[in-house]
């Protein structure tokens, strides 16, 4: 199955007591591409797709899966294939038995679906499972199950509904380097949500970063996170997050209400200079230490610095490259680089 593109136009969702979920958007998923939604709870990244599942109505707008209006067509007509965040897998079949399901109902050949489901266990490493049931498997095994049971119907896209996120956070790094091969072996059109902002920038080819029901911004990840369109975006990506700090505390000339930001990297800590800090906590990561900074001047926000050593006194001075420096105007927007 060649991997179909995934367009919506104008899509929106509104329920009926009101709650508006997603709001008047456009979205684009190119054939073959790997796309994550990414926000905070509640932002409408899980409603948008179920949305394009057929699992929800959308109150205006069209969806096309493939250049072919699916707007009204029930779920079981996109050909789509969905992972959800529990598996749903099927407890008392076996992991062979799982991975048919899906194309048995459909009446597929015996013999075709038995190929497929060798193929795919193959490719996912879980042959030696075939005959376990789902309560005989590890969590890692059984996202990789769930993968599979979707990966056998060939479908023209994949939907993931934070499929890691019940993962333990060893396993859940392992995950995404398996998805992401996984990616780049079928050539799948993969549309991802997640709340993780980690979870987006090492998955992805393109982040769509939403919040209250809109799409902030939509770009490669390291664009998001070297050009963030506004403060929200600006903090949401990257972790720590981005500094916030007001504009003149800089010697910056921009307009009342504009503010700075700084990512945590960026921030230089001096033995000598003109901004001085105050140390309050410092916290080891093993490759560097955070280091929780005040400010002297008076009402400054807090300040976080990342350092390959921790520093010996109780007060540095910081220093701001100016290169490295983010001007948002008063309304939140991103202006000219100072």
């Amino acid at each position: 199955m060649q991997p179909a593109g995934v367009q919506l136009e104008g899509v929106s969702k509104t329920y009926p007591n009101g709650h508006v979920a997603v709001r008047p958007l456009d979205l684009t998923a190119t054939p073959g591409e790997f796309l994550v939604l990414v926000g905070p709870s509640g932002c409408g990244k899980s409603t948008l797709l179920r949305l394009i599942a057929g699992l929800e109505t959308p109150s205006s707008g069209r969806i096309a899966i493939g250049g072919v209006d699916m707007t009204t067509s029930p779920a079981q007509e996109r050909d789509l294939a969905m992972v959800f965040q529990s598996y749903a897998l099927y407890p008392h079949m076996t992991v062979r038995d799982n991975l048919a399901y899906g194309l048995k109902v459909r009446g597929v050949n015996r013999g075709v679906t038995k190929e497929r489901v060798a193929r795919v266990a193959d490719v996912l490493g879980i042959t030696t499972l075939l005959d376990r049931r789902p309560a005989q498997l590890s969590g890692g095994e059984r996202q990789r199950v769930a993968l599979g049971r979707a990966m056998v119907r060939e479908p023209k896209a994949f939907l993931f509904d934070e499929p890691l996120s019940n993962l333990d956070p060893s396993l859940r790094a392992h995950a995404r380097a398996e998805l992401r091969q996984l990616h780049q072996r079928l050539g799948a059109t993969m549309i991802h949500v997640t709340h993780d902002q980690e979870e987006a920038m090492t998955l992805s080819g393109r982040i769509a970063v939403m919040r209250d029901g809109r799409i902030e911004q939509i770009a490669a990840p390291l664009e998001i996170y070297n050009a963030p369109v506004n403060t929200f975006v600006a903090q949401f990506i990257g972790a720590p997050a981005m500094n916030l700090l007001p504009a003149p505390l800089l010697g910056l000339n921009a307009p009342d209400g504009s503010v700075v930001g700084i990512r945590p990297h960026d921030v230089l800590l001096e033995s000598s200079g003109t901004i001085e800090a105050a140390v309050e906590m410092v916290e080891p990561r093993g490759h560097d230490y955070l280091v929780h900074l005040r400010l002297a001047a008076s009402n400054a926000p807090p300040l976080v610095a990342s350092a390959p050593l921790p520093p010996i006194e109780r007060r540095v001075f910081v220093q701001f490259p100016r290169e490295r420096l983010h001007l948002f105007a008063p309304d939140g927007r991103r202006a000219p680089d100072p």
